[in-house]
């Protein structure tokens, strides 16, 4: 936070934020979030606060900077349905995201919006809605699945954080002696594991890889034994 702190200065005019955070699963704390608007304090900054995964917290509490004092009107909450309502009222092919500013707030449809607009945008305030059992079903399996996931540490040559949110693991992989990209490649080739290399995020993802936990405990358990099978043979 100091060094961020130290970023911000009358030449800046937009902070963008992402927790829970997409590779890495972290989550900003109430602490982290009011730094942050401490050190923005009167400026003329807007903040873009990407919370997709809001609703898909396994350890603490989510905070959003819109709810500190006096920051509402100068924030863009970015948000959505398919990550956190997964079941027949709104299916994952079908995008529905929101966007708000202040008080006011608009839906955005990335994909074929003339064609799909309507139906998707109901199916969301259904979805919203309706029965909520069904969240709480994926945020049953996905606490599952994101301790199962967190088993990359049992891999020669990786480590790993466990998750606080999101549905991503993001092990470091220094210690395989590949580089990322090279490494993700080999591992979806060889060994019919899709990872994303972290390289995908920026420079500083450099030795590391992302993976999704957003599946069965036992496909995930499949996938760890196909990536531990294949770094035992080639490393």
């Amino acid at each position: 936070m100091n060094e961020l702190a130290g970023l911000i200065n009358d030449r800046t005019k937009l902070i963008i934020l992402n927790s829970p955070q997409n590779p890495t699963g972290g989550v900003l704390t109430k602490k982290d979030i009011e730094e942050i608007a401490a050190a923005i304090g009167d400026r003329n900054v807007m903040v873009m606060s990407d919370e997709i995964y809001s609703r898909l917290i396994f350890e603490g509490e989510h905070h959003s900077i819109m709810s500190v004092d006096g920051m509402k009107d100068r924030c863009i909450l970015l948000d959505g349905f398919s990550k956190n309502i997964r079941d027949d009222r709104l299916a994952d092919g079908l995008r529905s995201d929101a966007c708000r500013s202040g008080d006011a707030c608009c839906a955005i449809d990335d994909e074929l919006q003339l064609v799909h607009r309507g139906f998707t945008q109901m199916a969301g305030v259904e979805a919203l809605r309706g029965p909520q059992d069904p969240l709480s079903d994926v945020r049953r399996i996905q606490k599952a699945t994101r301790r199962n996931g967190s088993r990359p540490d049992k891999i020669k040559g990786f480590s790993c954080r466990l998750p606080k949110g999101a549905f991503y693991v993001f092990p470091n992989i220094t210690g395989t002696g590949w580089p990322s990209k090279k490494l993700a490649d080999a591992l979806l080739d060889e060994a019919g594991v899709a990872g994303l290399s972290g390289t995908a995020f920026g420079d500083f993802g450099e030795g590391y890889l992302r993976f999704s936990v957003a599946n069965s405990i036992e496909n995930i358990e499949k996938a760890l034994d196909r990536v531990g099978a294949w770094v035992n043979q080639h490393l």
